[in-house]
């Protein structure tokens, strides 16, 4: 089994979990803390997740790439708002959609193949 460091969804987590500080740095001071922290703990959920999800196997497996899209989606939203509200640049924005999307993908590939392996009930 390969370091989950090592994993295509990780590196593209390590760069949205920077992109999501660069974020946070272009807010105002009065949704710095709220908006910003809440999309970088997305992030790190994220990150966390995709570790879990490397170290097990099936159903728990599947579990936790459920969790973590789950937070792929509340960051999406989180950001989507942010750049709404004019709280995050076009570049930002569209760097964080690829991203995002690019671990959707990721993610649900690796849930089909989490379930395809998983032994036969």
């Amino acid at each position: 089994m390969a370091l989950h460091t090592e994993l295509p969804i990780y590196k593209t987590g390590v760069d949205l979990l920077s992109l999501a500080v660069k974020v946070q740095e272009q807010m105002p001071r009065g949704v710095k803390r709220s908006l910003g922290d809440k999309i970088s703990y997305h992030c790190v959920e994220m990150l966390d997740l995709m570790a879990l999800a490397n170290a097990t196997q099936h159903a728990e497996r599947a579990g936790h790439i459920h969790a973590l899209l789950k937070q792929q989606r509340a960051a999406t939203v989180l950001l989507r708002v942010s750049h709404e509200s004019h709280y995050v640049s076009h570049a930002l924005w569209g760097r964080s959609v690829q991203l995002l999307d690019s671990i959707g993908r990721q993610g649900g590939g690796w849930l089909k193949t989490s379930h395809r392996k998983a032994p036969a009930a």
